[in-house]
């Protein structure tokens, strides 16, 4: 015979799944704004590699928005794979800072999408953190590695003031960009690209 207590528990499994499957999904396209950057011109040494999605989520998903008890009302979906995301934002960085190089590069820009997610219970807020690898081609060396992180919140968001999709997706744009920008301006990683780096490789 089933408890009441082991019941209860089957009972809000149950609902929470089917709230989750009832759950309306948004789709949204992040972008990166070189007008809100500033940044340097840089060397043209580098092409745009593979950003491998590590969050373990699915291919689109950055958020869930909430209610303050935190049942899922809509789910924030990118238009394209994240890790396409990242790339098109670090490639448009590059670009704007004329660091962008096409094939033969001597170097490639990679990376690891460790988290890119936005939320909303009481505030929209976003967060992006990612590694980046900077390899040299020709042998296949990691000569620069360093996680970059983001985060964006909007505290002067009233919940019930309509939805909170169009500042998420603003915030994790944000959040996003803080990275590249963070990443492409740092003097350690366009260091790494000088022939003989001067300590050898840059990994933290």
């Amino acid at each position: 015979m089933i408890s009441r207590a082991s019941f209860l528990r089957c009972l809000m499994a149950l609902a929470g799944g089917l709230l989750l499957a009832n759950c309306s999904s948004t789709a949204v396209s992040l972008d990166y704004q070189p007008n809100l950057s500033q940044g340097t011109p840089g060397p043209r040494k580098m092409s745009v590699g593979r950003f491998a999605d590590m969050r373990r989520e699915g291919s689109y998903y950055i958020g869930t928005v909430r209610t303050p008890i935190g049942t899922p009302l809509e789910r924030v979906n990118t238009r394209i794979p994240v890790d396409q995301v990242v790339r098109n934002a670090f490639a448009h960085g590059m670009s704007s800072r004329g660091m962008l190089a096409g094939r033969g590069a001597p170097y490639v820009l990679t990376g690891e999408i460790l988290k890119l997610d936005c939320d909303q219970v009481i505030r929209p807020a976003a967060y992006a953190k990612i590694r980046v690898n900077v390899v040299r081609v020709s042998s296949g060396q990691v000569v620069f590695s360093r996680i970059y992180s983001g985060e964006r919140e909007n505290s002067a968001y009233l919940p019930g003031s309509g939805s909170p999709v169009p500042m998420l997706r603003e915030l994790a744009s944000r959040a996003l960009q803080d990275v590249v920008d963070r990443a492409l301006d740092d003097s350690a990683l366009r260091a790494s690209l000088s022939p003989s780096p001067p300590y050898g490789p840059d990994i933290l």
